[in-house]
Parts: C-alpha cells; sequence; structure tokens
C-alpha cells in the first residue's frame, strides 16, 4: 500500500526549487517507495516568490511565513532551504509540530544549533535527513565499499578538495552569505562541511585537526533588492565580508589515517572542482565530481609503478540503476538530490534513518568548530 505524504518547501531560492524537483521525480525513480509526496505548501519572505512557485510547481497553497505551514496539519514532512541562520530557528519549529525534516547543511550557524535541531528532532520522534549530496554519488559509493573491504589496504592519508568561483568576482553582492550573523562561517559551512562529510563517511571520524582560513576579497556592494544564487551588485554600498573565502585543514583521523582539506569559494578557473584522493597501504582511489561516474582505481601487489584504472559506474553501484540501465551513462548533481528525497522518504515512511542524519550535520559542525578555533588561536585542536 503506497500512502500520500504532505510535503512544503521552506525558503525557494535555488535549493528550494531542486527540493521541489526532486520531490516531483522521486516516485519515478524509486517506484517502490511505499509513500508518495505531495506539494502542499510553499514559504518565501520575498514577495511574490512563493506565488510563483506554487503556479509553476502545483503547491496547494502558497505564503510569505513559514509558520504557516508548521501550523498546517496537511503538512507531515518539511524542506527547509532557507538562508543558514534560519535554519535553527525553523527546524526546531518544524520537529516541535511533529513535522519530519530536510533539511539543507550546515544545520544553522555552529553546532549548538544543529544540535538544536536534532535534539528537537529526537524529542518528537521525527526524522531528520541532511543535504551532504555528495556521499550520494554511485562513484562514492563504490569508494566506501572497497574501503570497508580493504581493497586498497589501511587507508594511510586522503585529500578532499572542494574549489569554486562563484564568489570569485569582485562584484558578487554582499548577501547574507558574507556575514557573519546570518551566513556564518563562510566557506567552512558553505562547501568544507561537504568535505568533513566525505571524510567521516569514507575515512571515519576525526580526531583533531589543524586549520588555516582568509578573506580574500574583503569588501563588496550591497545588492538593492532580494537576490537568489549568486548575484552581483554595482553601485551599492561597499561592506566588508565578515566571513571565511577559504580554509585549509590538517586531519588526524581516529584511525590514524592522516588529511587534508582544502575549500575555496574565489577560485578563479575552478568551477564546482569537488573531489577525493584516498591512498592506503596496496592502493588509491580518486574521484573528481566533475567526472561523477568515473572512479579512479589502483589495486594489487606491486605498489610501485601499479597502473591506475577507469571504473564507470553503472547498475549495482550505490543508486545508479534507479537513473540509467547501463554503465557510463551520465548523472547529474539533480539526481544527487532525488537519491537524498529517496533517502527522506524512505526514512519516514520506515521510521528508520537512511542516508545523512542530523547526528551527521552535528558531527560536521563540531569539525567545523574546531577549525574556527584552530585557525583563530593557530594551534591543534580536538575534535569532540
Amino acid at each position: 500500500m503506497v500512502n500520500t505524504l504532505g510535503v512544503a518547501v521552506v525558503g525557494f531560492g535555488w535549493m528550494g526549487r531542486v527540493h521541489t524537483q526532486a520531490y516531483v521525480r522521486v516516485p519515478h525513480h524509486f517506484p517502490q517507495l511505499r509513500v508518495r509526496p505531495h506539494l502542499v505548501a510553499v514559504a518565501d519572505e520575498v514577495p511574490g516568490r512563493a506565488d510563483e512557485a506554487a503556479g509553476r510547481y502545483g503547491f496547494d497553497s502558497a505564503t510569505r511565513d513559514w509558520r504557516e505551514v508548521a501550523a498546517d496539519p496537511r503538512v507531515r514532512a518539511v524542506s527547509i532551504t532557507a538562508p543558514n541562520f534560519l535554519h535553527r530557528e525553523i527546524g526546531v519549529a518544524m520537529a516541535e509540530a511533529g513535522k519530519h525534516i530536510w533539511i539543507e547543511k550546515p544545520v544553522g550557524l555552529t553546532a549548538g544549533d544543529a544540535r538544536a535541531v536534532a535534539d528537537a528532532a529526537a524529542r518528537a520522534g521525527v526524522q531528520g535527513t541532511v543535504g551532504f549530496n555528495y556521499r550520494n554519488a554511485p562513484a562514492v559509493a563504490v569508494a566506501r565499499e572497497m574501503i570497508a573491504t580493504g581493497e586498497i589496504g589501511a587507508v594511510t592519508h586522503v585529500r578532499i578538495r572542494l574549489f569554486s568561483d562563484y564568489a570569485a568576482h569582485p562584484e558578487g553582492a554582499l548577501t547574507w552569505r558574507y556575514e557573519r550573523e546570518r551566513g556564518g562561517s563562510g566557506v567552512l559551512g558553505d562547501l568544507a562541511s561537504h568535505g568533513v562529510d566525505l571524510a567521516r563517511h569514507l575515512i571515519g571520524e576525526i580526531d583533531s585537526l589543524a586549520a588555516d582560513t582568509a578573506v580574500f576579497v574583503p569588501e563588496r556592494a550591497r545588492p538593492a533588492g532580494a537576490t537568489a544564487g549568486h548575484t552581483r551588485a554595482t553601485g551599492g554600498e561597499s561592506s566588508p565580508v565578515e566571513n571565511d573565502d577559504y580554509a585549509g585543514c590538517l586531519l588526524r583521523f581516529a584511525s590514524g589515517a592522516r588529511g587534508v582539506l582544502e575549500a575555496c569559494r574565489v577560485s578563479v578557473g575552478e568551477q564546482n572542482a569537488y573531489g577525493f584522493e584516498i591512498h592506503g597501504t596496496t592502493g588509491a582511489l580518486f574521484w573528481d565530481f566533475r567526472r561523477m561516474g568515473e572512479l579512479g582505481v589502483s589495486r594489487g601487489t606491486a605498489y610501485q609503478d601499479q597502473p591506475v584504472c577507469t571504473l564507470h559506474v553503472g547498475p549495482g553501484h550505490g543508486d545508479y540503476a534507479a537513473f540509467q540501465p547501463g554503465a557510463a551513462n551520465a548523472m547529474g548533481y539533480d539526481d544527487l538530490k532525488v537519491i537524498e528525497a529517496h533517502h527522506f522518504l524512505r526514512s519516514v515512511a520506515e521510521g528508520t534513518a537512511h542516508g545523512a542524519t542530523l547526528a551527521d550535520a552535528v558531527a560536521a559542525a563540531t569539525a567545523l568548530d574546531a577549525m574556527a578555533v584552530s585557525a583563530r588561536e593557530r594551534t591543534w585542536v580536538a575534535v569532540a
């Protein structure tokens, strides 16, 4: 028996649209799901944005006040895709209202924010899925399995990179993303959070770290009106950028492995250059998000001059079979969010967590807080 689940989306910028499209697509890719999402409500404070979303995607109702969503008995599950500084307030309120939560990372501005949402969800007995989408790539699933089964030996060291140019232009508008009070730690929460999740998902818990951060575009112009995505602004009042453009971090894992994590939002010439290189005692794994369906693999007993082959993911690797019938057919970013939607809805249907959870968000945020402390105090910091 398939049940209908009333869902809502709070915050309808780019990510709100991505979540909505994932809800629409998920029954087609995962027909075995025991629930079918129904778009009940959409909320966004920007005038006209929610109404436009309702008209385009078929939500039953639209509002500028997310509190109306929390009070709506038709809504049983909510996507929270509003700016970071609203995550704690909205997340706690939705959990206390008995709504299951699919929330974008980094779940607030601090580990305290993430923990507050996680605690509220636990008290209410609702499910919480977090938007760490890169772990959903089938190639990442293959890498995790190969590491777990010892196919590259014991992991010795890893490098994780998240370079992008979305903030590289000096005319990029000073939106909430660049303010400490509303955007939190900047590139730490925006990109390094994904790196920490990949590190934990693939290698295990981080024991301690040493970080350095920097701001490379120190001032930006304030936008004249509402913004979505990474818009430009010229002629507006210039104000200081309050959070970091770059973060570099050395990692020590509980397993004894070592790591390097770098994230930068102002990397000219880099467009979504996200990926990892993982080395073990008998092999290595290489993945680049821009070639999402390929995993570089070196394994064997040669040690020196051991070749690297390219594995093209296919059916049997992660959730690939839900999208393509044969290996080497391309998947895209939005497909990863469909997988995430499947994890969320399956969690709701079965009452058991699937995919990235609020506990993962707390762990990642704890590491990000430790990075901020390390950069400020110029020392190694334990990750509690």
